[in-house]
């Protein structure tokens, strides 16, 4: 196992998985670091029964609940933890309502429990199997499916209620 080409080609996806986790920008670096600190340390103990990005993500799941749990001993309120900046757009428009999208996405996410949150991002936003979600985070494909519709359901419900607000908003109906 070349740990140099391992973290050169998984660290954006440790990175944005962390976030998308709930941690802070200022310590996406650092919990990144660790999670390679954790998988050089037990690299020994992989044993290929799922993909190394998969292994690196629930790597990734355990020091983000770790952190969190941490937050109440540096006191810390874990909300709007943020996402990567949004790309500049042409018009002013597009940007601002691509800000709101990730506005919305990051008030949904942070809605969630972590558990239900983690297998979301992991499915839909880093594009795992579920079997690979079921490995990486070493509980039953089943109860992958159930976090998973769960969150979709969680999700589909906060975006239409948000769309609603809009549209009352700016004078349209819901």
């Amino acid at each position: 196992m070349d740990f140099e080409v391992i973290y050169r080609l998984h660290y954006a996806c440790v990175w944005r998985t962390l976030r998308r986790l709930g941690i802070f920008e200022r310590d996406a670096a650092d919990l990144t670091q660790e999670v390679f600190v954790i998988a050089c340390r037990r690299r020994h103990e992989f044993e290929g029964r799922s993909s190394e990005r998969t292994w690196l993500l629930g790597i990734a799941f355990r020091v983000a609940s770790n952190y969190r749990r941490r937050a109440g001993v540096r006191r810390e309120m874990l909300t709007h933890a943020g996402f990567e900046e949004v790309p500049h757009a042409l018009d002013f428009e597009r940007q601002l309502e691509q800000r709101e999208d990730l506005e919305l996405l990051e008030s949904v996410l942070q809605s969630l429990p972590l558990e239900q949150r983690a297998v979301f991002t992991m499915f839909e936003m880093e594009g795992l199997t579920g079997e690979d979600i079921a490995a990486a985070l070493d509980v039953p494909l089943g109860t992958v499916r159930s976090r998973l519709r769960l969150a979709r359901e969680a999700f589909l419900a906060a975006v239409d209620s948000t769309r609603q607000g809009r549209a009352v908003a700016s004078g349209g109906h819901a």
